[in-house]
């Protein structure tokens, strides 16, 4: 068996990892760790959930140990395409940092902008950053690209489907051009793929299996469900079962309504969307991640920052547009080797729209005629009927209902300090009638 140690890491990092109860690499780490510590430019392709983060986070902490950095200048620097998932990348490293006595911070949009100031203040060894917020502290000459030895791009493919690349490619223009590159990406086609000759070195290239083959290790179905009635209840039913499930709109509305629906049938839900302040986003991923909010409702943007254990389920309540979405979808389950499954809820006048869409795909989904409660529902799902009491909005406390004696009290006593004011007032008067 390999081990971390084996690869070349510090025994620092291996004693934090081996705490953590993670002692054997995953096939891209062992394949691509020894490479970026030599210094080589790499080229990693894997699905979401394959270990990507630690393949380039623990050679770069490596690389930048027993150096010092200065205020502002970051010696490492990983690009990221959303708040959450620079968030996870940050988590995943302050430990292994730690250990070697680095600092990682991440900066982010949705945050207030001097919170990054005040933090880029202090030497940072390994930046984190989505690339707007980046930009906005360099135009604001806060934060300067200059030192950085190492540089690495998380989710390329994301980044090239939102449209950042434009904003990648000044941000890395501003790194020196001898740096050290490594580039991570489900796919590397189209737009990612012009990323390699301009910024990259000799690059070696390590894959794991094609996200195609990474839907293997999940059962998908394609659940026929009717009309949009029959699929609201049925959506309803599978959000009650027990286990974490991700449910998928196409709009931030449908993520709103639907969270709303899921609460008002007693639900603990929460939505996750590109208008959602930081605060509500990292509330509604902490409360996913220990249990507490057993379903989240995501839009496909905001999904790709998701990585939580035992998701065991996934719904496209509204099918995704097109077939790369499905796949990184689908991806938020069955992660690191486990397994997990994906349903798509079909309405009649979408089925051949979903099948092109999975045929595009590489996904076998069997077609399973569906009713609310239905036997086939139940076993492929674990739906149930929502038995809880109506929950308020998130964030907000329920509410409680006075007992209505307590109230008569209060408002007979707000009466009659409002007597006593008023008698008050008159004695008031009379006195200065008197005086004059």
């Amino acid at each position: 068996m390999t081990t971390f140690a084996d690869l070349g890491l510090p025994r620092a990092i291996v004693n934090v990892l081996s705490k953590q109860g993670i002692t054997e690499p995953f096939p891209i780490q062992k394949a691509a760790i020894p490479d970026a510590l030599a210094g080589q430019d790499v080229l990693g392709r894997g699905p979401t959930g394959s270990g990507k983060t630690f393949t380039f986070g623990l050679p770069m902490l490596a690389r930048l140990a027993g150096k010092p950095s200065t205020p502002g200048h970051p010696r490492g620097l990983v690009l990221a395409p959303t708040r959450e998932l620079a968030a996870q990348i940050r988590e995943r490293l302050d430990d292994p940092a730690a250990a070697l006595g680095l600092r990682v911070l991440d900066v982010v949009g949705g945050v207030n902008i001097n919170h990054h100031i005040r933090s880029l203040a202090s030497p940072v060894d390994l930046l984190v950053a989505t690339p707007g917020r980046a930009e906005d502290l360099i135009n604001q000459k806060k934060l300067f690209f200059d030192a950085v030895e190492i540089t690495a791009l998380d989710e390329a493919d994301q980044m090239a489907d939102m449209g950042f690349l434009p904003q990648v490619r000044k941000l890395l223009d501003r790194t020196p051009k001898d740096g050290q590159r490594l580039l991570f990406s489900a796919t590397l086609d189209g737009d990612v793929e012009k990323l390699i000759p301009r910024y990259m070195h000799d690059p070696v290239t390590h894959s794991t299996a094609p996200v195609q083959a990474a839907v293997n290790t999940m059962d998908h179905y394609r659940l026929l469900v009717g009309g949009r009635e029959e699929r609201n209840e049925i959506a309803l039913q599978i959000a009650a079962r027990e286990g974490k499930t991700i449910m998928f709109m196409r709009t931030k509305h449908g993520v709103d309504r639907q969270v709303k629906k899921l609460r008002r049938a007693g639900i603990h839900a929460q939505g996750l969307h590109g208008d959602k302040g930081q605060g509500a986003r990292t509330r509604a991923l902490e409360g996913f991640a220990d249990g507490s909010t057993p379903v989240l409702v995501a839009t496909d943007i905001a999904a790709r920052g998701i990585d939580v254990d035992d998701v065991s389920l996934v719904v496209h309540v509204d099918p995704p547009a097109e077939h790369k979405a499905y796949l990184h979808r689908a991806g938020r389950t069955a992660r690191a080797g486990t397994s997990g499954t994906v349903v798509t809820l079909v309405m009649d006048d979408q089925t051949k729209e979903v099948a092109q869409l999975l045929r595009k795909a590489g996904v076998n989904a069997p077609e399973v005629r569906v009713a609310p409660l239905s036997e086939s529902l139940v076993t492929i799902t674990g739906a149930r009927k929502p038995e809880g009491a109506p929950l308020p909005p998130p964030g907000q406390p329920r509410r409680t209902k006075k007992p209505a004696a307590s109230g008569n009290r209060s408002r007979n006593a707000n009466r009659g300090r409002g007597n006593n004011r008023s008698r008050a007032r008159r004695s008031d008067r009379s006195r200065r009638s008197n005086g004059r």
